[in-house]
């Protein structure tokens, strides 16, 4: 999933700094730091880690990824089975309510699938448009056929923004309010959210596993300076901050009172370049811009050795990794001369950067130093973090450095998003190749695992040879808490098992 976009004010983050205090010390309460709010409770209309982890501890799916990250297990739906053909999918609906007391019934399966592929708010619309029909024969019986057979369908229905919600809650509040005070049948329900400063969850005990549940409460507090985030973890003030610095993660290790988490990640951070906007639409000159990066020097100033180069979209570790896929060389006099014969020799680029990101802000300065020796003026445009999706949206950024996260075991989830011509405009890059799109479809449908991974082999090399980006480096994830915090762990697609978590 997609970096997430901040909605944060300075007098939201200055009242979530003082609130901080007053959570730590709750029993059974969590207080988490994170850099980013909330956008929505409106699982299709969000592609944000920030939405997707919260979503995960408020609604549930019918099929779930286990805590390692690495199968598929059941969720509100206790069974399936799926015809010979492919094409049709029966789910067993386990009992279970939604927090307001209510039953989940198959037919709210039905009206989430259909939402979710139809709603034209719906930033998923692509993934789900293989659904033909969905019924609900009985209130516990949900039967799923797609046009035809597809090897990511059960895996995409893990995807927290496919989550079942219930249909008469929706009609009846409207989509704007259920946004905003939503109703799910995860393990905590939500009682509050003020934008800018914090999401209050409460336990809920009409979960299916609310036996599992430890916690009273979560608290996730929007703190987006990453120095205090983590003098309040150290001061007792929070229970566990996420994204901790690379430049602090060795000294955090040696306070007796935290534990820091470097959970294996799906993550890469890349360099989003604009297709659209004058030479950028020239491949040999983002070839250019490839060669005039020297990811290694990224990767030991600014990771300290945390991170690691990377070379494909579909990150190390994820199904169909191509280890072999092609590194273009730290080379800036070729590039200087690849620009030149390109016509743009002149070349200046307008960098957006999140400001107060430490990581963000050391590698823009870094790649405008390494670009201005292949000739390449950038200029760096410090923008509050809350303006910085929207710029990519609109299309009014050169280049931006982002990164990603998988939400699901198979690769088609990140492959629609960046390179399929989907409603996201390949992650906001414009990029565009025919071939690619339709190698993107047909890997979609393809039931021969052989065939399938040598297409997204095929994937990531066309992917490389166009610069859809520039692939910059992998990382795990870096969250930290207190000592008396158990079970806090993040499995590789991002989600945190709060149900599992306790505070001693």
């Amino acid at each position: 999933m997609k970096r997430k976009h901040f909605n944060v004010v300075a007098a939201g983050a200055l009242l979530a700094i003082s609130a901080a205090g007053q959570v730590a010390d709750a029993a059974g309460v969590l207080s988490i730091g994170r850099r980013e709010d909330s956008t929505t409770f409106d699982p299709i209309r969000s592609a944000q880690n920030a939405d997707n982890w919260v979503f995960s501890n408020v609604f549930d799916v019918l099929v779930r990824v286990d805590k390692n990250g690495t199968r598929l297990e059941p969720g509100l739906a206790e069974s399936w089975e799926i015809s010979p053909d492919g094409k049709v999918y029966t789910f067993k609906i386990r009992d279970a309510k939604f927090s307001d007391g209510q039953p989940v019934t198959a037919q709210d399966a039905v009206f989430s699938l259909l939402r979710i592929r139809d709603n034209q708010g719906s930033l998923w619309r692509d993934s789900y448009s293989v659904i033909d029909k969905a019924e609900a024969p009985d209130p516990h019986t949900l039967v799923v056929t797609l046009k035809t057979p597809s090897a990511p369908f059960l895996s995409q229905l893990a995807l927290p923004n496919v989550s079942i919600l219930p249909e008469k809650v929706v009609k009846a509040m409207g989509e704007e309010a259920f946004a905003e005070t939503p109703v799910g049948s995860g393990a905590f329900s939500v009682k509050s959210w003020t934008r800018g400063e914090k999401v209050v969850l409460v336990k809920n005990p009409y979960f299916w596993q609310a036996g599992r549940v430890k916690l009273d409460g979560v608290e996730w507090l929007t703190l987006p300076d990453d120095n205090t985030r983590m003098l309040k973890v150290q001061a007792g003030e929070l229970d566990a901050a996420l994204s901790v610095p690379f430049s602090r993660i060795t000294s955090l290790q040696q306070d007796p009172n935290l534990e820091v988490h470097l959970d294996r990640s799906t993550r890469e951070d890349h360099l989003l370049i604009n297709h659209e906007h004058g030479a950028l639409a020239k491949a040999e000159v983002r070839q250019a811009l490839d060669f005039a990066i020297d990811k290694k020097a990224i990767v030991d100033t600014v990771t300290f050795g945390f991170g690691h180069v990377a070379n494909a979209y579909i990150p190390e570790g994820a199904l169909f990794h191509y280890a072999d896929n092609l590194r273009r060389p730290y080379d800036p006099e070729k590039a200087r001369r690849m620009l030149q014969a390109a016509g743009a020799a002149d070349l200046k680029l307008n960098y957006v950067v999140n400001a107060g990101d430490e990581v963000d802000e050391q590698i823009a300065i870094l790649l405008q130093q390494q670009l201005a020796k292949a000739g390449v003026g950038v200029n760096l445009q410090k923008v509050d973090p809350s303006q910085s999706w929207d710029m990519l949206v609109a299309g009014e950024y050169d280049i931006s450095v982002m990164y990603w996260t998988n939400d699901i075991l198979d690769p088609d989830q990140k492959t629609t998003f960046v390179l399929g011509h989907d409603a996201n405009m390949n992650y906001m890059t414009r990029y565009h190749n025919d071939k690619v799109k339709d190698l993107v479809a047909a890997a979609r449908v393809e039931m021969n695992v052989g065939k399938r991974q040598q297409m997204y082999v095929d994937l990531q090399k066309m992917a490389k040879a166009d610069v859809n980006w520039v692939d910059l480096y992998y990382s795990p994830y870096r969250n930290v808490s207190r000592k008396n915090i158990k079970d806090f762990y993040q499995n590789p697609l991002g989600r945190f098992a709060l149900e599992d978590t306790d505070k001693l």
